[in-house]
This record gives C-alpha cells, sequence and structure tokens, in this order.
C-alpha cells in the first residue's frame, strides 16, 4: 500500500487502500498497523488534521487493528 509522508512527532506516514477501506499507518517508532473498515472520509481528516497524534487518539487507535511486516 502507498503511504503519504506526513509531519508528526509519532507517525510517519499515512496509507489508505479504498478497495478494501484499510487505513495503515506507519510509526516512527518501526511499527506498522492496518486498521480495516476505514473509509477515505476518515483517512482524509486524519490527513489535513493539524495534529496526527491527536487524530489518531481520538478516532483510530481504539479501532480493531492489525500489526504488519515493513516492507
Amino acid at each position: 500500500m502507498q503511504r503519504q509522508a506526513v509531519e508528526s512527532g509519532n507517525i510517519r506516514s499515512i496509507g489508505h487502500d479504498p478497495a478494501t477501506n484499510t487505513l495503515e499507518v506507519e510509526f516512527k517508532h518501526g511499527g506498522v498497523y492496518q486498521y480495516p473498515s476505514c473509509g477515505a472520509d476518515l483517512c482524509e481528516r486524519f490527513l489535513t488534521a493539524p495534529s496526527k497524534g491527536a487524530f489518531f487518539g481520538k478516532h483510530i487507535k481504539n479501532l480493531p487493528f492489525r500489526k504488519v511486516e515493513a516492507p
């Protein structure tokens, strides 16, 4: 999945696969996590949020996820 680099203290990049509605978040500590059932609207709001970390904590952190290996 293609991810877009973002400016954040903890998040390195964010990607979205519209075919599966999967959000992918790469953290600066090296972990890559996928959040299924996340629509394009949520991803767009995440990408444009003034604070990616605050948005993640409020809207994404507690959603079901799976950790994936970084390519």
